[in-house]
């Protein structure tokens, strides 16, 4: 089943995927998003286990690999925190914080 998104929600879905390539790929240990959600086996519901909670990554680089995306993908300021929100309760890796 094929959903036609809004030009809107195909530019947010394309750069919260583009976010999460980056935010694996510095994660640690280093992950390959792409081939994590192209390997991925399905649950009950058909829903793809990403097993994101074995990566993580410090919350100073995170912040500024949303940040850098959002402004490549020139995600509107209103939608910013929705964007930031949606990649930090998805399946980004578990935030390190440094004291």
């Amino acid at each position: 089943m094929n959903i036609k998104l809004s030009k809107r929600d195909q530019k947010m879905h394309d750069a919260m995927m583009e976010c999460y390539v980056r935010l694996f790929a510095n994660s640690t240990p280093p992950g390959d998003f792409n081939k994590m959600l192209d390997e991925a086996e399905l649950n009950a519901q058909g829903r793809k286990i990403i097993p994101f909670m074995d990566y993580e990554i410090e919350e100073e680089p995170m912040n500024q690999i949303i940040e850098d995306v959002a402004k490549e993908f020139k995600i509107k300021k209103i939608d910013f925190t929705p964007f930031r929100n949606g990649i930090l309760m998805g399946c980004s890796p578990k935030t390190k914080y440094i004291k």
